[in-house]
């Protein structure tokens, strides 16, 4: 954490994440989570698919101690990515950062509430509430998202975590 302070401070950008975070947009923006999958195709749609997603990678890494490391630099990734998203559509400097914490936090509520649910054994009322915004898609649907982030979470369990750190999801 403190080469990618030390990078801020001399100008240069912590580049290490920057794979993973690529896979893990790439990954929330595939089609089929908002056509099967009937994730609702706007700003908040999409982020909250990109978060559904790093939540489940961030939750593979962070019981790896090759992975701790990579959770920091992958969350600050989504923190300056978020940012820059903000500024883009025209949200300016002085509450840029009231937007950001907000973001946080909920990255933080999906992770312990998707943490919760694989536990329980259904991710049913997580995705309702966190993805669908408490708006419950068509049973297809949801069937649809929540089978893709079990085989997610299934794929990553047994993937090598040197692979996932350098942006090689399953």
């Amino acid at each position: 954490m403190r080469l990618s302070w030390i990078g801020r401070m001399l100008g240069t950008r912590d580049t290490e994440a920057l794979p993973l975070y690529t896979a893990v947009v790439a990954r929330g923006r595939e089609p089929h989570w908002y056509l099967e999958g009937s994730v609702p195709d706007t700003i908040d749609g999409r982020f909250d698919m990109i978060a559904g997603v790093l939540t489940f990678v961030l939750l593979r890494l962070e019981g790896d101690p090759q992975g701790a490391e990579t959770v920091a630099r992958v969350t600050e990734r989504f923190v300056d990515d978020m940012d820059g998203q903000l500024r883009q559509i025209g949200i300016g400097d002085i509450i840029v950062g009231k937007h950001i914490g907000k973001m946080m936090s909920m990255l933080g509520g999906r992770i312990g509430a998707y943490r919760d649910a694989l536990t329980a054994g259904s991710l049913d009322a997580a995705l309702i509430r966190n993805l669908y915004r408490g708006e419950a898609p068509a049973e297809p649907a949801l069937r649809h998202v929540a089978a893709r982030l079990y085989a997610l979470r299934d794929a990553l369990a047994v993937a090598p975590t040197a692979a996932i750190i350098a942006g090689d999801l399953p």
